[in-house]
């Protein structure tokens, strides 16, 4: 069995954010799934296999953190289409069936893909007691993400506040359903991106995501709003960083990148 490592969001290995890739011929048992993600040990794991032609999908497509199954994953979609667009598995827009509905992915010339996305709905909450010193900053505003994503988004006072985070991650588990996303806006834009952000994740095992796909299609209408632009880029600041093209189109948002294969190799155990 083929399984393949894609680092996503990125045009360079190593960078951007790992995901395991195995395409399949049915989805095998949950479990088997969960520990082959935990063996991989990867931000995420994706699972896809072909569909009958003529229905709404062309591919079925499930994802795992090392912890637990997610209802949606940006970076491993990206990582997937690349795998299935440069093996000739599937060539042209791909579309996924998943737990949040039909995603697709389209390759564009210039090598990079855009997946369409729903757009995450963002409703103001007040600020947790604890998630100051839990982030290590005072935040200005926090916005609940809505359940497809189930983050606390919260907005930073500037981006050096972003890049200087410490949080303690174990604190930070009890503020949302995932994490928490820190955003901020970026201090010199003349250098490609427009806003800059970090994910923390412990409730999936995953301390720090490097980038992340799904939480910008809650970052996109942030700072569309505020920008006044649909089209937009991000920066993760992780240690692995990653780019995110943005482009808000009202109930979807289109979150463009990059992916290089760095792994090709065999499972044995299945």
């Amino acid at each position: 069995m083929q399984m393949r490592i894609v680092d996503a969001f990125t045009d360079r290995p190593f960078a951007g954010n790992p995901a395991g890739v195995l395409l399949l011929d049915a989805f095998p048992d949950a479990d088997w799934m969960q520990n082959v993600a935990l063996e991989l040990n990867h931000p995420e794991t994706a699972f896809s296999h072909p569909l009958p032609e003529g229905g709404e999908a062309d591919w079925a497509l499930r994802w795992f953190t090392p912890a637990t199954e997610v209802p949606m994953c940006g970076h491993a979609t990206l990582a997937t289409a690349h795998v299935l667009h440069t093996t000739g598995a599937h060539q042209g827009p791909v579309r996924f069936a998943t737990r949040s509905g039909v995603l697709v992915a389209t390759p564009r010339e210039d090598g990079s893909i855009t997946l369409d996305f729903p757009t995450a709905p963002l409703t103001p909450v007040d600020l947790p007691g604890g998630l100051a010193e839990a982030l290590g900053a005072q935040p200005l505003a926090a916005f609940d993400t809505g359940p497809n994503v189930g983050d606390l988004l919260v907005e930073l006072a500037d981006e050096r506040t972003v890049h200087a985070l410490r949080p303690d991650h174990r604190a930070i588990g009890a503020h949302s359903t995932r994490g928490v996303i820190a955003t901020a806006r970026a201090e010199n834009p003349a250098l490609g991106y427009d806003y800059v952000s970090r994910c923390f994740f412990p409730n999936l095992g995953i301390d720090e995501d490097p980038v992340t796909g799904s939480a910008h299609t809650a970052l996109a209408p942030f700072w569309s709003g505020r920008l006044g632009r649909a089209e937009l880029t991000g920066l993760q600041a992780s240690a692995r960083s990653g780019r995110v093209r943005t482009e808000l189109r009202g109930e979807r948002t289109l979150l463009g990148g990059r992916a290089v294969t760095v792994i090709e190799g065999e499972l044995l155990a299945y």
